[in-house]
């Protein structure tokens, strides 16, 4: 018989919050077709959903609080999926934009719960879990694309898709949390934060090194779908490969990456993570050819597997204040680059090409670059 641990628990809850979660990407490009507006105003629409993490980071910490972590998951997960299912009957991006901004309340509390759980079990155990929890977010953020892919190329409605991807993540997270013990808090995690939870200079530090992690996986799930379609006009499931072969890159490395990290240290693995970004920006921005971009979108993936899984052991690992607050305190400000990220790379795509917005990015490896000392422990 096999025995269950508590880290394959927390792993499953990964799973399923990003699987229902990222239900809504693969379908971008449909919803962009049923809204009739152009990438500058899909790009507005989209800041409903950081705009709503952020709101709800605000709060994450009293609310986890008071609800703990099974019942965070048992409503934070329900909430995404069903905002999601309205998300999918806008005809219009104001309402879109209102949709997304409810389901990212949601996320954002879900969020900081999982990172805590799986920062509090790998306490418990002495022993890295986070880039492997990771791992099976970005393997459920997979699923959901090829799913996506495939129910797109099917030309099954998005709403459709959204109600069965929101009943099948609900009822399991549901099933599996109300069986979970919630592991204890970490000795440092005894303080509160405040409304906005203001960042030491280590903290801060650690999100201008994440900057082009996020910035660059936020590129390749709001507009990788869009860039293949635009730039090559291939088929639908095409276009859906560049998203599930990035979240299938994110999930092989963060899935071995502890035993690495381990063996070679943060730093090594981080400089190393950003090259390989580096690398697969280049090859998107430059190839004429459908499949090297698919390479290059892969790489992308892979490349910012381990950055921000990296930085939130970090933070919940600094002395100077609590787990949670320095962890709320990081994903903040982290998430202030997909704020400003949909909008801006919109912009960019509607007025000076798609390719463009994505070469946008590459001057924040050069920072991630110089700030991988942020990594270091206390």
């Amino acid at each position: 018989m096999i025995k269950i641990l508590p880290q394959h628990k927390v792993f499953l809850f990964f799973f399923l919050y990003s699987f229902s979660f990222g239900a809504i990407f693969p379908r971008i490009g449909d919803m962009q077709v049923q809204m009739n507006i152009a990438e500058g105003a899909l790009g507005l629409a989209l800041v409903g959903l950081p705009l709503g993490v952020q709101f709800a980071l605000f709060f994450a910490d009293k609310i986890l609080v008071f609800l703990g972590f099974r019942f965070a998951m048992f409503i934070g997960v329900p909430t995404i999926g069903i905002s999601l299912i309205f998300a999918s009957l806008a005809f219009d991006p104001v309402s879109f934009f209102f949709a997304l901004l409810v389901g990212g309340m949601a996320v954002g509390i879900v969020e900081v719960a999982v990172n805590l759980e799986a920062d509090r079990v790998e306490y418990h155990i002495e022993k890295r879990i986070m880039n492997r929890s990771h791992s099976f977010w970005s393997l459920g953020f997979f699923s959901a694309g090829l799913l996506g892919a495939l129910c797109s190329q099917g030309k099954i409605t998005p709403t459709l898709h959204m109600v069965v991807s929101c009943f099948v993540g609900s009822l399991l997270v549901i099933y599996f949390a109300s069986s979970y013990k919630e592991a204890s808090f970490r000795p440092n995690s005894i303080h509160h934060t405040s409304t906005f939870v203001l960042p030491s200079k280590s903290v801060l530090a650690l999100v201008i090194f994440t900057l082009s992690a996020m910035l660059i996986e936020g590129a390749g799930i709001d507009w990788s779908i869009i860039f293949m379609r635009d730039i090559y006009g291939t088929p639908a499931f095409l276009n859906g490969t560049a998203l599930f072969l990035g979240a299938l890159a994110q999930f092989v490395i963060r899935y071995f990456a502890d035993p690495i990290v381990e063996k070679y240290g943060s730093e090594s693995v981080a400089r190393i993570s950003i090259v390989t970004m580096f690398f697969g920006l280049i090859l998107v921005c430059l190839t004429d050819q459908p499949y090297i971009a698919l390479v290059g979108f892969a790489l992308m993936g892979g490349g910012t597997a381990v950055l921000f899984p990296l930085a939130v052991s970090a933070a919940a690992q600094k002395s100077d204040r609590s787990a949670a607050t320095n962890v709320a305190s990081l994903a903040q400000l982290s998430f202030v680059v997909f704020l400003i990220g949909p909008p801006f790379l919109g912009f960019v795509a509607e007025h000076f090409g798609i390719r463009v917005s994505f070469a946008i990015c590459l001057p924040f490896l050069f920072l991630s670059w110089i700030f991988v000392f942020s990594l270091k422990k206390d």
